[in-house]
C-alpha cells in the first residue's frame, strides 16, 4: 500500500498531518525527525513531509534529518520550521522575522498548478512563526504569498520539493486538506487505497500470519478499543482468542456485570471474568503520584494476565487495543515530543511479560477505530459508549484512592451520563465524566453543615482525543447535573465545570 511518512520535528500538530492526509484515502505514518534515511527507504514512502516545531533552524543544536533524504528522490514537502528545514539545507537563508505572524492570515497564491491546484487565488491559511525564509535557494521559486511573508510557500518543481510557512493540517487554514491531498496524490502519486474496509481486510490477514496456530488472550475492559480488537481477532482466528475481563476495582458503576452481558449477548464471545479488586486496590493504597499509579496498574494486570494464562492456556500472545495517540502520547517514538502521561498498555507493562503483544489497532485514530467496529457489526450499544481510560477511576480520583472518592466518582459519573442522555447530548459529546480529589468545600444539608468533597464535571468535544474542547453545555443541563450529585451523592457538596480544553490541559485529570 502506498504511504507517505512525516517527520516529527516536535510541532503539537505533527499527528494532525497524518489525519488529514489519511482523509484523503492514503496511509501516513509518523516518525522521529531523526528517523535514518536506510530505515524510510526500506519502508518506500511514496512522499515525505517535515513537520513544524518550537526550534530556529539557525540555533545551535537545531533539530535536523538525515541529509542522505534529500537525495531519495522523493518528493518532500516542509511545513513551518520543515520549510525552514529544506531552505537551510539547500543553501538558503533563515532569519528572524520582523514582524511575527501568529493566527490567521491572508495567503494570496502566485502559483496554482501543483500544490495549490484547485485553490483558486486567495484562502486564509493559520500562521505559527517568527522566523522567515529571507532568501530563497537556487532552484526555488516563490508560489504563494502573505502580507508579512513574501516566501510564504516555494517549489522546486525538478526536485519535487516544496515548502509552506502556514500549517494547512489545522481547521483554521482553508482548504488545508486540498493542499495536502495535492502533494500525496498529485505531487508524490501516492494511489488512494487507504479506508477502514482495507484495514480489516489486510490486518486479518497480518494477524493470521503473525499468530499462525498459536492462542491469543485479549485483554478487553468494554470499551471500544478493545472491544473492537476482541471483535477484529475474532474474525481472524476464531477458537484460538480468548478474552479476559479484569475488574481493577476502578469500573464505572456497575460496568462488571454489564461489559460480561453485552460481549455474550452481541458478539458471542465468552470472557473469562477476574475479580482482582482486593489486589489492585491493595497495592494503590496511599499512592498518590499518578505516574506511580499508571505505573502499578499496568504492573498489576500483567500479573493478572500470567495467572489468567497459566491457568486458562497455554497463549503466547496478548491482544491489546493501544492506539495511536496512545503511543504518541506515552513518547515511545523516540520524537521530540515529551512524555505526557504513561499510558497501562502502552509504557506501563513490565519488561518481564513472558506473553508476546499484538496490538492489530497501534496505527488507528479512535474515530477510524469506530469505523472499523462498524464494518465488524459492533451493536450501537458498544460502539457509542464513552471512552473509559484503562486505569479507569485510578487516573479521576486524584490523589490517594479511598473508598469514599472512588464510590463518589462512580456514582457522579453515571448522575453526568443519564443527565446527558436524557438531555440528548450523550452522542453528540466525545467523552463525560466526574471526577474527585482531596479538596473540600462546606455545604448545608438539612439545615446543618457539611464539609464534603468538591466534584469536578468535565464534558468534552473531539475527534480523536489528541485535541479536544471543553463543551459549552445549557445551563439548565449543568444546573440538573449539579443538583443531582449533590442532593444524590454522599459526600459530595460542591460541583464544578471543567472549562480547559486540549492542550493545555489533557482530557482525564492524571
Amino acid at each position: 500500500m502506498d504511504k507517505i511518512v512525516v517527520l516529527d520535528f516536535g510541532s503539537q500538530y505533527s499527528h494532525l498531518i497524518c489525519r488529514r492526509i489519511r482523509e484523503a484515502n492514503v496511509y501516513c505514518e509518523l516518525l522521529p525527525y531523526n528517523t535514518p534515511a536506510k530505515v524510510i527507504k526500506e519502508m518506500n514512502p511514496k512522499g515525505i513531509i517535515f513537520s513544524g516545531g518550537p526550534a530556529s533552524v539557525y540555533a545551535k543544536g537545531a533539530p535536523k534529518p538525515d541529509r542522505q533524504i534529500f537525495g531519495m528522490d522523493r518528493p518532500i514537502l516542509g511545513i513551518c520550521y520543515g520549510h525552514q528545514v529544506l531552505v537551510d539545507n539547500f543553501g538558503g537563508k533563515v532569519k528572524r522575522a520582523a514582524s511575527r505572524e501568529y493566527g490567521r492570515a491572508g495567503l494570496k497564491i502566485d502559483d496554482n498548478s501543483d500544490l495549490f491546484k484547485d485553490l483558486g487565488g486567495n484562502i486564509n491559511c493559520w500562521m505559527s512563526h517568527g522566523d522567515k525564509a529571507d532568501q530563497v535557494p537556487d532552484g526555488f521559486e516563490v508560489i504563494a504569498h502573505t502580507e508579512n511573508s513574501e516566501t510564504a510557500a516555494i517549489g522546486n518543481r525538478g526536485k519535487k520539493m516544496y515548502g509552506i510557512q502556514f500549517h494547512p493540517e489545522v481547521v483554521h487554514t482553508e482548504r488545508g486538506v486540498q493542499i495536502l491531498k495535492n502533494f500525496a496524490q498529485q505531487i508524490s502519486g501516492a494511489k488512494p487505497e487507504w479506508d477502514m474496509q482495507s484495514f480489516v481486510e489486510t490486518t486479518i490477514e497480518d494477524v493470521r500470519r503473525q499468530v499462525g496456530k498459536d492462542r491469543v488472550l485479549a485483554a478487553v475492559s468494554g470499551g471500544i478499543d478493545s472491544t473492537t480488537v476482541a471483535a477484529l481477532l475474532n474474525r481472524a482466528i476464531g477458537k484460538q482468542l480468548s478474552c479476559v475481563f479484569i475488574n481493577h476495582g476502578l469500573l464505572r458503576q456497575d460496568e462488571e456485570k454489564e461489559v460480561v452481558q453485552l460481549f455474550k449477548k452481541h458478539l458471542g464471545i465468552n470472557l473469562i471474568y477476574v475479580n482482582a479488586e482486593k489486589r489492585f486496590l491493595g497495592r494503590l493504597k496511599g499512592v498518590t503520584d499518578p505516574e506511580k499509579k499508571r505505573k502499578i496498574i499496568g504492573d498489576q494486570f500483567a500479573k493478572e494476565f500470567v495467572a489468567v494464562a497459566k491457568k486458562h492456556g497455554p497463549f503466547k500472545w496478548l491482544a491489546q487495543g493501544t492506539l495511536y495517540p496512545d503511543v504518541i502520547e506515552s513518547g515511545v517514538s523516540k520524537g521530540p515530543a515529551a512524555v505526557i502521561k504513561t499510558h497501562h498498555n502502552v509504557g506501563g507493562l513490565p519488561k518481564w511479560l513472558k506473553l508476546k503483544i499484538i496490538e492489530p489497532l497501534r496505527y488507528l485514530y479512535k474515530d477510524e477505530v469506530r469505523k472499523v467496529a462498524k464494518l465488524l457489526d459492533v451493536p450501537d450499544e458498544l460502539l457509542k459508549r464513552h471512552p473509559f481510560p484503562g486505569p479507569g477511576l485510578a487516573v479521576r480520583i486524584i490523589g490517594a484512592i479511598t473508598p469514599e472518592k472512588t464510590s463518589i466518582a462512580k456514582r457522579a459519573s453515571r448522575i453526568v451520563e443519564d443527565e446527558l442522555k436524557s438531555a440528548g447530548y450523550y452522542d453528540k459529546v466525545w467523552q463525560a465524566y466526574a471526577a474527585v480529589g482531596d479538596d473540600r468545600a462546606v455545604g448545608v444539608l438539612g439545615d446543618e453543615r457539611v464539609y464534603g468533597h468538591v466534584v469536578m464535571v468535565r464534558v468534552i468535544e473531539s475527534i480523536d482525543a489528541m485535541t479536544a474542547d471543553w463543551t459549552r453545555l445549557p445551563y439548565e443541563v449543568i444546573e440538573r447535573i449539579s443538583n443531582r450529585i449533590t442532593n444524590e451523592v454522599e459526600g459530595a457538596t460542591w460541583v464544578t465545570y471543567a472549562v480547559s480544553s486540549k492542550p493545555p490541559a489533557t482530557i482525564e485529570p492524571q
